[in-house]
């Protein structure tokens, strides 16, 4: 049995660069023989807005109670999302918020201030595109949206390796630029983490 893989596209729209990434990503971790499945936040029905912090009863959608499922039945989680104002949407913000919860992602202890880590042996991919050059994302903004989402959100629940492939700038691009990353995504989906 292969390894398996959950790709969670970020993006609303699974028409578009993100998306298509997410595809080449699918349709390579296929090739090699992964058991794959897409998850398109774009698609699901949920209240991104997580009312009562973690002290509040909101009781999961459905779609986010099997995007539990999923994430607790992978192997690898693969977050393919665009760099919006430093981090990602709102949208894949708020599935982390309302997803990552205590007692499914971390438990916190009473003596410790580290948590419990409940997402160990699980490995990490975020494939991320931005309009500013990859090399300006990290060296003057410090790249805040990759640090969050690797180190504040996956590694904090015990996700790693996280590994962060960025592709900039999109905004320019030309097509060949494009079918290059589309290529590089579906080589990395075919070599696993």
């Amino acid at each position: 049995m292969g390894r398996r893989v959950l790709v969670i596209l970020g993006h609303p729209l699974r028409d578009s660069l993100c998306g298509a990434l997410a595809l080449a990503y699918v349709d390579g971790a296929r090739e090699a023989g992964a058991q794959v499945e897409l998850l398109e936040l774009g698609a699901l029905h949920f209240d991104p807005l997580l009312r009562a912090g973690f002290a509040g009863d909101q009781p999961l959608e459905p779609d986010l109670a099997q995007a539990q499922c999923a994430i607790a039945a992978a192997d690898e989680l693969v977050f393919v999302h665009p760099t919006w104002w430093g981090g990602a949407p709102a949208l894949l913000k708020g599935f982390v918020d309302r997803v990552f919860l205590p007692g499914f992602a971390f438990r916190y202890r009473a003596d410790s201030p580290f948590p419990e880590r409940l997402l160990k042996g699980k490995r990490a991919r975020l494939l991320v595109t931005m309009d500013s050059p990859p090399w300006w994302f990290r060296w003057v903004t410090g790249q805040p949206g990759h640090r969050m989402l690797k180190t504040a959100i996956l590694e904090f629940c015990g996700v790693k390796p996280v590994t962060v492939h960025a592709f900039g700038p999109v905004r320019g691009s030309s097509p060949k630029r494009r079918e290059a990353w589309l290529k590089q995504v579906r080589r990395l989906g075919e070599a696993g983490a």
